[in-house]
C-alpha cells in the first residue's frame, strides 16, 4: 500500500487544476478511488462511527456477487470472464467520457453495473453484443438522467431489456448446456462455438411446453439460463451476505418473494394451468438474483420503509403474471423496471399520507 500511496501522490500534481492533464482528473480520481481510501475527514461533529459511503457499499455488493460469478465460471467457462472484462471496459469507458465532460469525478456505482450485467445475459453471447448492451444501458439508464444517484432506472436492466428487445435471435440462441464434473467447463477454451450451444432449453421455456426441471438441478445450477442466474445455491448464498451486512434490504426480498410465491400458491390452489408449481418458478429464471441484487438498489427503489414492502410486492406479483399470461418466459426485469417508475409515486403517497395524518393528530 506505501508504493501505491507513494505513486498516487506523485501523480496528482500532474491533474491538478490549470496542468495539462486537469481534464483528465476525473480519471485519476477514480484510479486513487479503486486503489485506496481518500482520506477525508469531516470538519464537525456528528461524526459517523460506520459510514456506508458509495466506495464501501459497492464493494461489499461485488462480495456478494462472487458465489454467482464463480459458479458461472465452473458450469459455463472462462468465457464468462472475457465478458466481465468487456463490460468494464466498455461501460467504464463511458462512465470516464461523461465524468471529463462533466468535469466531475468518476463514481464506483458503475464498478456494480458492470459486474452484474455479464451475469443477467446468455453466457454464448457475443462479446460485441455485450459491449454494445452495457453502453446503452449506462448512457440511456443512467447518464442521461445525471449519473449514479440520480438516475430512475437500473442501468444493467435497462441495457438487458434493449438487447431482448434488439436482438432476440441472438438473445435466445447463445444459450450453453452447462458441463459439470472436477473442473465443470473451466477445462473448456475461450470460444463457445460447437460446443454443446442450444437454442431454447432454459428451464422456464421448457416449463411452458410442461417439462419441468428437477428441483435439485435449479438448486445447484446445472441448467441452461443466464451466466449468473442458474445457481440458485450461489445466489441465496450472496444474497443473505448482502442482507446481513445491511446493504440490501430485507424488506424488499421478502415481499417479492413473499408476494411472488403467495400469489402462485394461490393460483395452483385455483387450478389455473398456465401457472407453474411454486418451487420450480421459484427456483428457475432470474427471480432469486433480481430479488436479492437488482430489486434492492437503493437509487431506483423506495426510501420509504412501508414503500420497500409495496414496491417488493409490485415486482414479485407483475413478476409471476408476465411469466405465466405472456409471451415472455422471464417477467422479473420488465417487473423491476416497472418498479422503477412506481418508485417514486409509492413514496409520494406514503409520505402524503403521514403527513395528513400527523396534521389531523395535531
Amino acid at each position: 500500500m506505501k508504493i501505491i500511496d507513494k505513486l498516487m501522490d506523485r501523480l496528482e500534481p500532474l491533474f491538478a487544476p490549470g496542468k495539462k492533464l486537469s481534464r483528465l482528473r476525473p480519471v485519476y480520481q477514480a484510479m486513487d478511488t479503486f486503489l485506496r481510501v481518500p482520506s477525508i475527514e469531516p470538519g464537525r461533529a456528528p461524526f459517523g462511527r460506520d459510514p456506508m459511503d458509495v466506495k464501501r457499499y459497492m464493494s461489499l455488493v461485488i462480495v456478494a456477487l462472487i458465489p454467482p460469478f464463480l459458479a458461472s465460471l465452473y458450469f459455463f467457462g472462462w468465457r464468462i470472464l472475457l465478458m466481465l472484462l468487456v463490460s468494464y471496459v466498455a461501460g467504464g469507458t463511458v462512465e470516464v467520457l461523461f465524468a471529463v465532460i462533466r468535469k466531475e469525478d468518476v463514481n464506483e456505482g458503475f464498478l456494480v453495473t458492470g459486474f452484474i450485467f455479464p451475469l443477467v445475459l446468455p453466457p454464448g453471447l457475443p462479446l460485441w453484443v455485450v459491449a454494445v448492451g452495457v453502453v446503452f444501458g449506462v448512457v440511456v439508464g443512467k447518464e442521461i438522467f445525471g449519473g449514479t444517484g440520480r438516475n430512475l432506472f437500473n442501468p444493467a436492466l435497462v441495457g438487458r431489456v434493449f438487447l431482448g428487445l434488439g436482438y432476440p435471435a441472438l438473445m435466445t440462441g447463445t444459450w450453453i448446456e452447462p458441463v459439470s464434473g472436477a473442473l465443470g467447463r473451466l477445462s473448456y477454451g475461450l470460444d463457445v462455438r460447437g460446443l454443446d450451444a442450444v437454442s431454447s432449453a432454459t428451464p422456464l421455456v421448457a416449463g411452458k411446453g410442461g417439462d419441468f426441471v428437477a428441483p435439485l438441478d435449479l438448486f445447484l445450477g446445472n441448467v441452461t439460463g443466464s451466466a449468473g442466474e442458474t445457481s440458485a445455491l450461489a445466489i441465496i448464498l450472496g444474497g443473505i451476505f448482502l442482507v446481513a451486512v445491511g446493504v440490501a434490504n430485507w424488506r424488499t426480498v421478502f415481499s417479492v418473494l413473499g408476494s411472488f410465491v403467495g400469489l402462485n400458491a394461490l393460483l395452483r390452489l385455483a387450478s389455473v394451468e398456465a401457472v407453474a408449481p411454486v418451487t420450480f418458478n421459484l427456483l428457475a429464471g432470474g427471480l432469486l438474483f433480481g430479488a436479492f441484487f437488482m430489486a434492492t438498489d437503493p437509487v431506483s427503489g423506495p426510501v420509504t420503509t412501508t414503500g420497500k414492502w409495496a414496491y417488493g410486492a409490485l415486482i414479485g406479483m407483475l413478476t409471476l403474471l408476465i411469466r405465466s399470461f405472456s409471451g415472455f418466459v422471464e417477467g422479473m426485469m420488465f417487473a423491476i423496471l416497472f418498479g422503477n417508475i412506481c418508485a417514486p409515486l409509492i413514496d409520494e403517497v406514503i409520505i402524503r399520507n403521514r403527513m395528513r395524518r400527523f396534521a389531523g393528530e395535531g
